[in-house]
């Protein structure tokens, strides 16, 4: 993995350019892969998700939705980024993608459930238990 190709693949996300991140991806077709084989790491979407970038995250979770599981190196997936951010249109997005996103477990165990709950964010939470009943059981 390139390392000057992994800085512009943060930088396109950084701006939700997904021509961009295309021309990343064409000059290295394997980052992603590469990226995906590192256990806990910042992807694209981790960016994506931390700044709101709909239409350029929902690009990389059609071509990678492992992404979407994955956790950064302080414990966080991209759900998690996102709803630390208040990027409540990317939380939605990411729910109605997959479902499973409620339950991934980040930081201490804590899952999107967990969160929505401990900071009041009712609507949220009644999206999440509407969509995944089943994450109460975890």
């Amino acid at each position: 993995m390139n390392k000057n190709n992994t800085v512009q693949l943060k930088a396109a996300a950084e701006v939700g350019n997904i021509d961009f991140f295309y021309a990343v991806i064409q000059d290295d077709p394997y980052i992603l892969e590469c990226m995906d084989s590192i256990p806990f790491v910042e992807t694209p979407l981790h960016v994506a998700a931390s700044k709101g970038h709909l239409k350029f995250a929902t690009e990389i979770m059609m071509l990678k939705p492992s992404f979407a599981l994955k956790l950064n190196q302080q414990g966080f997936s991209p759900i998690h980024l996102a709803m630390q951010n208040d990027q409540t249109m990317m939380v939605y997005r990411f729910v109605n993608l997959n479902k499973d996103l409620v339950r991934v477990r980040g930081r201490e165990g804590m899952t999107p459930l967990h969160f929505a709950s401990q900071i009041g964010e009712v609507d949220l939470l009644a999206e999440f238990l509407f969509l995944c009943p089943e994450s109460l059981s975890t």
